[in-house]
């Protein structure tokens, strides 16, 4: 008989407005393997890989194990975007996507005649769950003279619905472009990352209302706490955290740019708010350097989440052998939704392709009225 694998409760913030009937969700809960069980799993997921054609791309904040043996198998470790792009372009015939369910539906939009797969489909994003296709639908009717601006972090049937994707990594140039432009923009769903490109950008912005439920624990006042405790450390944070938190930091950026500014800044010491699963990499890269987490706890923060998301946690190693034997957990875009929610990612990769390149990416972003 196969272990009933525990599920817990999650809570996430509801938007305002009552636009989504939920308030909690769930996430099942793993087991830990044992050494033995590790080892005999990495051997077969190895295994399975080349015999199926496949190929691992994980996301920072799931489990090292998974980080881990993506690079070693010759797939990636990395943001949203780069993930995006790297299962985009290589040529394996199957993408294994460690990560959550809007990170498989991206992967499979760029990539329709390829089999995507996840270790399990129903590890979610709260940033997801509070943007309902409907309710954000009537929400950009209600704005028909703004640009339609959204997160990575939403459904396929939100992106559809958008102008332009962005990711935490290329938000602000994007934005900068759109109001260079004369665009107004309608921006979802997280509105502390939103409120952080405005106060950059200076952009004429409306915003849903909607948050990450790890980035949204962390508190100032228990930032400025663990600060005066370690008065060397430097304060890398990102932007979808709160502003009072945001207004402490070193360096703001999304989890490449964490990954930057702790390799490049001159300190041994550094408090890191975003997902705690941001620790495995930043302590392989920099050996030398002490990491501490940002606080969740204390007298003024509820630690519903404890800085790690609960779907990220979803992921393992039992989960994706499982996958690559079977085939199941399979991720299916409707053909024609997918076909338009590839147009505002595509333009977004361009845009990041041609700044890479040193190309004017702003040429991308037409003018308000031209054709």
């Amino acid at each position: 008989m196969s272990a009933v694998i525990p599920i817990k409760d999650v809570e996430y913030e509801q938007p305002a407005g009552d636009v989504c009937s939920t308030r909690h969700a769930w996430a099942r809960v793993p087991p830990e393997p044992s050494a033995t069980e590790r080892a005999a799993l990495k051997a077969r997921i190895r295994q399975l890989l080349k015999e199926r054609d496949a190929v691992l791309v994980s996301h920072y904040y799931v489990h090292p194990d998974l980080q881990d043996l993506a690079e070693e198998t010759g797939g990636l470790v990395s943001d949203s975007l780069e993930m995006a792009r790297f299962g985009r372009d290589h040529p394996a015939r199957t993408l294994v996507v460690s990560g959550v369910r809007f990170m498989g539906e991206t992967a499979k939009i760029l990539s329709p005649e390829k089999r995507v797969l996840m270790p399990d489909l129903d590890a979610t994003c709260s940033l997801d769950l509070g943007c309902p296709i409907d309710e954000f639908s009537a929400f950009c009717d209600q704005h028909p003279d703004r640009t339609v601006v959204v997160y990575a972090n939403t459904s396929a049937a939100v992106k559809a619905r958008s102008d332009w994707l962005v990711t935490s990594s290329c938000a602000l140039d994007i934005v900068h472009a759109l109001k260079d432009k004369g665009h107004k923009i309608l921006w979802a769903p997280d509105r502390h990352l939103g409120g952080y490109i405005q106060r950059e950008t200076g952009a004429d912005m409306v915003f849903w209302n909607g948050s990450c439920i790890v980035h949204d624990e962390f508190k100032g006042f228990e930032l400025e706490a663990l600060k005066k405790e370690h008065p060397q450390a430097k304060v890398l944070v990102h932007p979808e955290s709160p502003a009072d938190v945001v207004a402490l930091a070193d360096a703001v950026g999304s989890t490449s740019g964490i990954l930057q500014a702790a390799r490049e800044m001159d300190a041994r010491e550094f408090i890191v708010a975003t997902d705690n699963g941001m620790m495995h990499k930043l302590r392989t890269l920099n050996p030398g350097k002490v990491f501490y987490e940002a606080p969740t706890a204390g007298n003024s923060a509820t630690c519903k989440s404890c800085a790690h998301c609960p779907w990220m946690a979803m992921n393992g190693l039992a989960g994706l052998a499982h996958v690559l034997e079977t085939g199941t957990n399979e991720v299916f875009v409707d053909p024609a939704l997918g076909q338009r929610a590839r147009v505002p990612i595509d333009r977004m990769l361009a845009f990041t392709a041609a700044l890479k390149s040193g190309q004017p990416a702003g040429a991308l972003v037409p003018n308000i009225g031209a054709a």
